[in-house]
């Protein structure tokens, strides 16, 4: 099984702020699998760290009002490509973020306000039929089969 995760949540430097949002358990359950890391921020062409951005009025903007957008779509389209070239099963994206997140986004205000929404990555693959698992979701189980059973 091919399984393709945010990188910062396989300990990879690559957030907005320089960090990661490293998770022991998805490493352990993803352990016996595929796994193929993706930053679409970073395949965007921007650097870590950098000016945190959220989707303003559809626009991926950062903190200073510069739009961010280009790099952000350019990115998701490169790591969706990389999707589809590598046939993955499934995507295990960090919660919130302009990039990858499933379920919710931040609201644009830059206040740390959460609406519902997607990602412009998290969009992409949606709209190409591939599987995304918000982490927090992926964390509720112990296994990557037993995710499949419960989101086939």
């Amino acid at each position: 099984m091919k399984i393709m995760v945010s990188a910062c949540l396989l300990g990879q430097n690559c957030k907005y702020n320089g960090g990661n949002n490293y998770s022991k358990k998805i490493a352990q359950y993803t352990k016996g699998h595929e796994v193929i890391p993706v930053c679409p921020e970073v395949a965007g062409g921007l650097t870590t760290p950098r000016i945190p951005c959220e989707i303003v009025n559809g626009v991926v903007t950062n903190k200073n009002g510069e739009s961010k957008d280009k790099e952000f779509r350019t990115g998701a389209q490169l790591s969706l490509q990389k999707a589809l070239d590598e046939k993955v099963d499934m995507v295990i994206l960090q919660s919130r973020s302009p990039s990858c997140g499933v379920k919710q986004i931040y609201d644009g205000s830059f206040t740390g306000k959460l609406i519902d929404g997607h990602g412009v990555f998290a969009e992409l693959l949606i709209q190409n039929g591939i599987k995304v698992l918000d982490v927090e979701d992926a964390k509720k189980y112990k296994t990557v089969e037993a995710i499949r059973r419960v989101h086939p």
